[in-house]
């Protein structure tokens, strides 16, 4: 542990007003943070500023950052594009609750990329997930969903279950244990909310077997990103859909993380499968909150005929929806995705060069505009493997990297990197600087648990 812990009395020492800034907050807020995803110890960086690729502290700290609003800026921060229609559009006024021409615009925007027919829009993700599980249950006339243990869908109650239960409350890894994240979450909600370990067809069709008729929807980010990336075997998102198919479900692709930085046209693209509702936020706000889901006609009828109610006082904001237009209109053009796969590619390429030349076992992954170091040996295919993740070593490499201007990922070791459309060759030179400098210290404290392990 002598690695991590210089590391962090580094950190200590580059971020005193990040520590006295928290130190305040937290007489006013739970954790003196906003979201519990942004607490850890010792404390969080504060920051002062962003723009493009590049992020300041309190203490003045600059930062190469990989972090980017847990991947909600592929447009990177502040992207001038982005900035000019915001600042026309905000002297028009900042919010109506009624109706502007944005709303189609938008909707065209994504029906251009995504196979849905019609678009409702929301403000997070969370929203959106919550209103599309709302949408299939009341077009199937069913109450039951399906989810992924270790997948994570936002905060409202039926998907807050088994997001990361603890191994001896999981049960079976092939028929895992539905778990609360947490109190507050009523029995009532825990009875509809089926799990089943990812990348594992039979268990699914289990699930649906034994819940025949019950089943209205099955919820699934096509490329888990909550346990950094795990990828989905060779058929098995197209096995759901055959699946959910045959038991009359619906299947939701969760795209709020993969959405518009997988591909132009996000996991529906990449992987070639249509799934019956999809849901985006995160980068398709440019920097701002906004969320959608979408789904052929048939289904968002529903909606239109007042069989399901969605509303929201906040949807469609004209501001955020300008970002948005200028985001996938301006910003995340083809070519800017091609661009950034091209990044992403020289940045898993260097990682995976480095890792070997110092003898790092640690698996390296990534699709799109997103990327992960996995301190284990071998690529995870679900949870349970995730589990097995070197904790204090990820800490090591995280801290590290902060400590040489990269933030690197979000902090916490189910996260991934994010490439913005601001980052360029430079950049991914320095990441790879930072880490190479970092490697060596990395692989001799893997080396020095095994050895102890050993003994």
């Amino acid at each position: 542990m002598v690695w991590l812990e210089k590391e962090i009395q580094r950190y200590l020492e580059r971020t005193p007003k990040s520590k006295r800034a928290h130190q305040a907050a937290m007489e006013h807020l739970p954790l003196g943070v906003g979201s519990n995803f942004r607490a850890y110890e010792p404390y969080p960086l504060f920051v002062d500023s962003a723009v493009g690729a590049q992020l300041w502290d309190l203490d003045g700290n600059e930062y190469l950052d990989h972090n980017l609003c847990f991947g909600a800026l592929m447009a990177g921060h502040s992207h001038p594009a982005v900035v000019r229609a915001v600042s026309e559009r905000i002297q028009r006024g900042t919010m109506f609750g009624m109706s502007t021409e944005l709303d189609a615009a938008l909707g065209r925007e994504i029906k251009a990329r995504f196979p849905v027919d019609q678009v409702r829009f929301a403000n997070s993700g969370t929203e959106a997930t919550m209103h599309s599980i709302r949408l299939a249950r009341g077009v199937t006339g069913r109450d039951k969903i399906i989810k992924m243990e270790g997948g994570y869908h936002g905060v409202h109650d039926a998907v807050l279950v088994s997001v990361k239960p603890p191994r001896e409350a999981a049960g079976d890894a092939r028929q895992p244990t539905p778990v609360a994240s947490g109190h507050g979450i009523p029995q009532a909600a825990m009875q509809n909310t089926l799990v089943a370990p990812f990348n594992d067809l039979a268990a699914v069709e289990r699930l649906f077997r034994e819940h025949r008729a019950e089943v209205a929807a099955l919820i699934l980010e096509p490329i888990m990103m909550n346990l950094g990336i795990c990828m989905p075997d060779p058929g098995y998102l197209r096995g759901l859909r055959e699946l959910t198919q045959r038991y009359e479900a619906m299947l939701i692709f969760d795209e709020v993380k993969t959405g518009v930085k997988l591909a132009r046209g996000g996991a529906c693209e990449f992987f070639g499968i249509e799934p019956d509702i999809v849901v985006l936020a995160k980068s398709i706000g440019g920097g701002f909150s906004l969320a959608a889901f979408g789904a052929r006609k048939h289904v968002m009828d529903a909606i239109a005929s007042g069989k399901v109610f969605h509303a929201g006082t906040y949807n469609t904001n004209p501001v955020a929806m300008t970002a948005g237009l200028a985001t996938l209109r301006d910003v995340l053009t083809q070519d800017a995705h091609d661009r950034v796969a091209r990044l992403n590619e020289q940045l898993l390429d260097g990682y995976r060069r480095i890792a070997g030349r110092v003898g790092l076992h640690a698996t390296i992954e990534g699709a799109g505009a997103n990327g992960a170091i996995l301190f284990l040996p071998h690529p995870i295919r679900n949870y349970r493997d995730w589990l097995e993740m070197d904790k204090p070593l990820w800490q090591h490499y995280w801290f590290g990297m902060v400590n040489r201007g990269v933030l690197p990922q979000p902090y916490w070791w189910d996260e991934q990197w994010t490439i913005c459309v601001a980052h360029t060759q430079v950049d991914i030179q320095k990441h790879l600087d930072a880490f190479a400098d970092l490697a060596p210290a990395l692989a001799e404290h893997a080396k020095q648990k095994q050895s102890v392990g050993a003994t």
